[in-house]
């Protein structure tokens, strides 16, 4: 790409032509205040006018996130004006805005607060009426708090992107316009899939992930027997919350701060992960052998399973029965270690610690309940883990490597740590399969074909002499493509991984806010790599470990052999399968 001369504050810079000024800015060692340090053009185009700049020329200050660089530009982003300029659009902003950050959920990640400092904003400048508040927390996953946004559009734009749906938009007009799903209903109300690719872009407090602090916290002082199981890409994003470079595995000091939290066992979902394979894989080859419905699609992300009830619930018969892994180990906890453990299932609380806020959303299922008891009670996301360690008093970065609970769920294998990342799920699966149908392992564990980022991989491979399509997706803009090509009969795959956000759980909307601003010793470009690096480091887990398929894992083998029988058998689905519910199309009252 051509380069073009510019001047930032006197001095001379050669910058990519293209970029806008607040990128080029950031490459040469500045940072103008602004609310799009995620920079993904998640925004309502420079709306907020918080890093206005002076352009020698220019008629006006200039919103630097969209107004383009060009040949011999000269920016000024300390004069007198500009600096001025700034901090009264955080003093707007801040107007209309509930400044309770003592008790916000974003309180030191939240991007207003952070401005408001750069721009050294005055007290209380613009005193008057404020916008009337919509407060929304009546589903499990989400909480919606009006008096906090900003109006930026973010979350709106991300929806869009990562799922072709446009559940939240501007409502209203002028003094009283809000963001929320059409005609103001509530978010259970509306097609939302609960995934928290909103709350993961949003600047302030305003989309938050509901908390399940207070019902652990209840369990604890209940004398509940309570076992705490952690999903493949905790480990790859805890480290975050304590100031950890991205992409710093962390499961032995993930494991010592459980302890010291008091769990009674503390398990990793990536046994049930093993599990869900072998489940999984024989449903596939079932399906292939006897004339069943194809393609079959994975179910482990509930995202993904709440989008097809709502869009298509017509084709609900090609997703598999298996239930998602950490609601297998739920159901396996209190079913067969209860049993072996002598404890009355009754006085089990189980603690899923997940990536996702749409986790959340599924344990409520009625589908997810054996004899009247949940089998997950409590989801906390990366975040709220974080937040019990300190609230703790634990110094997470000193505590030694620990070992998860070894006994009956403790063992799993370097196929389940991948399932964080899209394309895990159905590699571990191909793993097992080629095992099965072919007699032997494959030789080269990887299977490259379905690594990557891209929305839509696919691939082909021979399995027991028969040709074999696949395919995987991530965001269900992409997910789409291939669901609509099954409902109009176009299909050629046998297989396909759907996972509900964009990159897999290692972006889910539980994990930890990654923003430019908070992480100075990151690159620039850390918007566009963290996805990368958290799951390199699942990947790397997966090449440590000396156990890489899921059919190998010992403990599985002995489940089947004195509990379920074998896979798929009616125990196994008794405990480890569920069903599906097509939803009424969605339309406003």
């Amino acid at each position: 790409m051509s380069k073009v001369n510019i001047k930032i504050e006197g001095k001379d810079y050669q910058v990519e032509e293209g970029l806008t000024i607040l990128e080029a800015a950031r490459q040469c060692g500045y940072e103008i205040p602004s609310l799009c340090t995620f920079n993904h053009g998640e925004c309502s185009q420079g709306s907020c006018r918080v890093c206005l700049v002076e352009v020698k020329g220019a008629r006006g200050l200039v919103a630097s996130c969209v107004y383009p660089v060009n040949e011999g530009m000269e920016v000024l982003i300390n004069s007198p004006k500009a600096l001025s300029a700034r901090r009264t659009s955080v003093e707007l902003l801040l107007s209309n805005h509930s400044v309770n950050c003592q008790a916000c959920a974003k309180n030191g990640k939240c991007e207003l607060l952070y401005v408001a400092k750069q721009t050294r904003v005055r007290e209380e400048m613009f005193k008057g009426a404020k916008t009337e508040t919509q407060y929304d927390d009546v589903t499990p996953a989400i909480v919606r708090d009006t008096s906090k946004c900003i109006l930026c559009g973010r979350c709106i734009e991300r929806c869009k992107n990562a799922h072709g749906n446009g559940v939240l938009g501007f409502q209203k007009r002028g003094f009283e316009t809000v963001v929320g799903p059409a005609g103001g209903i509530t978010l259970d109300k509306s097609p939302c899939i609960m995934c928290g690719q909103c709350v993961s872009v949003c600047p302030t407090g305003a989309l938050m992930a509901k908390t399940d602090i207070d019902a652990v916290d209840m369990a604890f002082a209940q004398g509940k027997h309570v076992v705490v199981q952690t999903a493949p890409a905790v480990r790859a994003g805890l480290g975050e919350e304590f100031g950890m470079p991205i992409g710093t595995p962390v499961t032995g000091k993930m494991v010592a701060a459980l302890r010291r939290l008091g769990f009674a066992k503390v398990y990793d979902t990536n046994f049930a992960a093993d599990l869900t394979i072998m489940e999984e894989a024989t449903e596939l080859l079932g399906r292939i052998n006897n004339g069943g419905t194809l393609p079959m699609i994975t179910s482990c992300s509930p995202g993904w399973i709440n989008y097809a009830e709502t869009y298509y619930g017509d084709l609900l018969g090609h997703i598999s029965s298996c239930k998602s892994p950490h609601e297998m180990q739920g159901a396996i906890i209190k079913s067969y270690y209860a049993k072996e453990k002598g404890i009355d299932p009754k006085d089990i609380f189980v603690v899923s610690i997940m990536p996702c806020t749409a986790k959340k959303d599924e344990k409520e299922r009625k589908q997810l309940q054996h004899d009247g008891i949940k089998d997950v009670d409590a989801v906390l996301t990366v975040r709220e883990l974080g937040d019990m360690i300190k609230r703790a008093g634990i110094r997470f970065n000193r505590l030694p490597d620990e070992e998860f609970d070894q006994d009956l769920l403790g063992e799993y294998s370097g196929a389940a740590v991948i399932f964080g990342v899209t394309g895990g799920v159905m590699e571990a699966a191909l793993r097992t399969a080629y095992f099965v149908l072919e007699g032997k392992e494959h030789e080269a564990i990887k299977f490259e074909a379905v690594r990557g980022f891209e929305g839509i991989k696919e691939a082909s491979m021979t399995l027991g002499g028969m040709e074999v399509n696949i395919a995987v997706a991530s965001g269900m803009k992409n997910a789409k493509v291939l669901l609509d090509d099954i409902r109009e009969g176009k299909s050629k795959y046998h297989f396909i991984e759907i996972m509900g956000c964009p990159g897999g759980c290692i972006n889910g909307g539980g994990m930890p806010i990654v923003r430019h601003c908070f992480l100075p010793d990151e690159a620039a470009d850390i918007m566009d790599t963290y996805r990368a690096k958290r799951a390199a480091a699942l990947y790397s887990e997966d090449e440590r470990n000396t156990l890489r398929q899921s059919h190998n894992n010992s403990q599985i083998k002995e489940l089947y052999e004195k509990f379920l029988g074998e896979p798929n058998s009616h125990l196994a689905h008794e405990l480890l399968h569920t069903s599906y519910e097509a939803k009424k199309p969605f339309k406003l009252d």
